[in-house]
C-alpha cells in the first residue's frame, strides 16, 4: 500500500516526544556499530515496497538499515498509520523482540536499499555480550514501548464499560502485561456499534477483546487473551529445564533475573502477570535506589525487560496446579494439563489478601470491592470516598495515593493505631493528609448495592456501634493467605499454610518426608531437596519487596549447587 492510503503522514511515535528522548528512542548507530553488527546478522538487499515483516508474525526480526529508508506500520483494517520512519543507521524492534511474541506492527521499505537481519537468538547475544550496543538498543526498545502503550499502539482494542468488573480485570491484565491496547467505553462511546456490527457481538456480549483486528472475543478469560495475542507461542514446553521459577513477583523476578544471566536454562510462569502483589501498588518509596519512589507496576515491567535480556522465558496466565515431586526431574502441571519438567524449582507465588468474611464481598469484586489501588482503580473513584480496609505499608501506600484524587479515605484497622504495622514515614503522610481518616477498632460488617456496591456498614468492635454509609468503594489490604494450595502432600509448612525452609525445618520433618541426605537443607530449600521457597509464600520471610528481591537471588545461588550435585 503506498503513502496515500495513510491515514496520517506524520510518525505516531515522533508526535509526543521531545528531541533529546526522540535520539533515544531512534538513535543512529556508528560506523564501528554497523561493522559489529554484519559479522553477527545477514545482510540483504531490499526493494521499495518490500514488506519485511508483517504484524501478527511469530517469526521476531530486527532490522538495521544500512541503506534506503524503512517504515513501521500499524494496519488498521483496510487503512495503515506510520508509527515511525528509519533511515540509515537505524534500527527496527521493541521489546516483544525479547519475549519472541508476536510483531505488533507491520515493516516495510519505502526505498530500496540495503539491511542487516537479526533474528531473536542474535538478538540476545547482542545483548547479552555487547556492552555498548546492548545499552543503545534496550533503551530505544523500552521507550519504544512506553511510547506505543501511551498512544494505544497495539493489537488489541477492549470494549466495555467501566462499571463492569471484568473489563476492569482485562484492562488490568493487558496493563500490568505492559501490552499497549485501546479501549472504547460503552458508557462514552456511542458510535461503538458499527464495531459490534463487523464483529458480529452486541452489548451483551461486554466486555469484548478485538484480538489482531481479526477475533473478537466475548467476555474472555485471562488465559484466552493471553492465547489469542500468542502470549505464549514461543516457549518451548517440553525439555527439561534447569530451573523453573513458579511466581513472578519480585522474589521471582529476581531469581529469573540471576538465574539466566549466570547461564542457567530458566522458566518462569505465572497465573496472571508480573509483578505478584507487589505490581498493584501504587507507589513504593522505602525500596534501595529509588529516591523518589517506583510504581509496582514500573518495577515489575523493568525486571522482567532485564530478565528477558539474559534469557528467561515467561509463561503468562497459567498457574501451576500440582507439583509431581515424586522422582526427579520435578514435574510441574499447569491449568491446560500441561507438565513442565525441571532440574529444581524455586517456588515464589506470594500470598494473598485475606477475603472478608462479608456477605457479597466476592459479588463486588471489581465493581466495588478492589485488592489493589492503581492509576486504573483511582479513576473508578474520582472525587467520591472510599474504605481501605488494612493497616500495612500497602494500605498506606494505597491511602496516600487515592487521597490525591478521592474526596475522603478512610482506614479502618481493627487495632489500635498503626505504628507496629506501618512504615513510620506513611504515617506522617497519613496524618498529615487532611482528607485521610483512621478509624480504629473498626470492621465492615455488611455490603449491599445492586450491580455496583452502594453502601458500607461497619462496626465499632469496642462499642458495638454500627455506621452505615453511601459508600460505593472499597479496598482490601488485610492478612496474607499463602498462595500453596497446589502444593498439598508434598511440602512441609506450618500451620498457617506458608512453607518451612532451612533451619525451620525439624528433624521430624525431614524424617517424615524422607529427606535422603546426611546434610540439612539449605538455607530457602524446602523439604524436597532442590525445590526452594522465597519471598512471601515462605514461613518467616519479611513481607518487603526488598527481602523477597533477595530471597530470590540467594536461592540461585543454592540452586548451583544442588545442580552440580553438592
Amino acid at each position: 500500500m503506498d503513502k496515500s492510503a495513510e491515514m496520517i503522514d506524520t510518525p505516531l511515535l515522533e508526535i509526543s516526544s521531545r528531541a533529546s528522548r526522540r535520539e533515544e528512542m531512534f538513535p543512529e548507530l556508528s560506523d564501528t556499530h554497523i561493522g559489529r553488527l554484519i559479522g553477527l546478522g545477514l545482510v540483504r538487499q531490499v526493494e521499495r515496497g518490500e514488506v519485511l515483516a508483517e504484524a501478527g508474525d511469530k517469526k521476531v526480526r530486527v532490522f538495521v538499515v544500512t541503506a534506503g529508508q524503512l517504515e513501521i506500520v500499524q494496519p488498521q483494517g483496510t487503512t495503515t498509520q506510520i508509527v515511525a520512519v528509519l533511515g540509515p543507521r537505524m534500527f527496527s524492534g521493541e521489546v516483544n523482540l525479547l519475549s519472541g511474541r508476536r510483531l505488533l506492527t507491520r515493516i516495510r521499505m519505502s526505498e530500496a536499499g540495503e539491511v542487516i537481519e537479526l533474528d531473536r537468538e542474535q538478538l540476545l547475544t547482542l545483548v547479552q555480550n555487547d556492552g555498548e550496543l546492548s545499552d543503545i538498543f534496550m533503551r530505544a526498545f523500552i521507550l519504544r514501548r512506553i511510547e506505543m502503550i501511551k498512544q494505544g499502539l497495539g493489537d488489541v482494542v477492549l470494549i466495555g464499560s467501566r462499571n463492569c468488573s471484568d473489563t476492569l480485570r482485562i484492562r488490568e491484565f493487558l496493563t500490568r502485561n505492559n501490552h499497549p491496547y485501546s479501549s472504547i467505553d460503552l458508557d462514552e462511546d456511542s458510535a461503538v456499534q458499527k464495531l459490534f456490527d463487523h464483529f458480529g457481538v452486541s452489548e451483551d456480549d461486554v466486555p469484548v477483546v478485538i484480538c489482531r483486528d481479526a477475533v473478537a472475543l466475548r467476555n474472555p478469560t485471562n488465559q484466552q487473551v493471553a492465547e489469542c495475542l500468542g502470549f505464549n507461542d514461543s516457549i518451548e514446553q517440553t525439555h527439561v529445564r534447569d530451573l523453573i521459577i513458579v511466581g513472578a513477583g519480585p522474589a521471582g523476578l529476581a531469581a529469573s533475573v540471576y538465574g539466566a544471566s549466570e547461564g542457567l536454562d530458566v522458566l518462569m510462569l505465572d497465573a496472571d502477570s508480573p509483578g505478584g502483589q507487589a505490581g498493584s501498588s501504587s507507589k513504593i518509596e522505602n525500596y534501595l535506589g529509588f529516591p523518589m519512589g517506583v510504581s509496582g507496576q514500573e518495577l515489575s515491567a523493568r525486571a522482567y525487560t532485564q530478565a528477558q535480556k539474559f534469557g528467561a522465558q515467561l509463561l503468562i496466565a497459567q498457574g501451576a496446579t500440582r507439583l509431581d515431586c515424586h522422582g526427579k526431574p520435578y514435574g510441574i502441571t499447569l491449568e491446560n494439563g500441561v507438565r513442565l519438567r525441571a532440574k529444581s524449582v524455586i517456588i515464589a507465588t506470594g500470598a494473598q489478601y485475606r477475603r472478608l468474611r462479608v456477605e457479597n464481598m466476592s459479588r463486588f469484586q471489581g465493581s466495588g470491592v478492589y485488592y489493589g489501588a492503581t492509576f486504573m482503580e483511582s479513576q473508578l473513584c474520582l472525587d467520591e470516598e472510599v474504605v481501605i480496609v488494612g493497616g500495612g505499608n500497602s494500605a498506606g501506600q494505597a491511602a496516600v495515593f487515592l487521597s490525591q484524587s478521592s474526596k475522603r479515605v478512610h482506614i479502618f484497622i481493627r487495632a489500635e493505631g498503626l505504628a507496629e504495622t506501618m512504615s513510620r514515614y506513611l504515617i506522617r503522610r497519613i496524618e498529615q493528609s487532611p482528607n485521610i481518616v483512621l478509624t480504629p477498632h473498626t470492621e465492615i460488617v455488611e455490603l449491599d448495592g445492586g450491580s455496583h456496591l452502594e453502601t458500607v456498614s461497619w462496626r465499632n468492635n469496642r462499642t458495638d456501634e454500627v455506621e452505615i454509609q453511601p459508600i460505593r468503594h472499597v479496598f482490601v489490604m488485610a492478612g496474607a493467605v499463602p498462595n500453596t494450595s497446589w502444593l498439598e502432600g508434598c511440602l512441609v509448612r506450618d500451620e498457617n499454610g506458608f512453607i518451612k525452609t532451612g533451619s525451620d525445618l525439624s528433624e521430624e520433618d525431614l524424617m517424615n518426608s524422607r529427606w535422603p541426605f546426611t546434610r540439612h537443607p539449605y538455607l530457602l530449600e524446602t523439604s524436597l531437596p532442590g525445590i526452594f521457597a522465597v519471598g512471601d509464600v515462605r514461613a518467616g520471610s519479611t513481607k518487603r519487596v526488598a527481602a523477597a528481591v533477595g530471597e530470590g537471588t540467594v536461592a540461585v545461588a543454592f540452586v548451583h549447587q544442588v545442580l552440580h550435585g553438592s
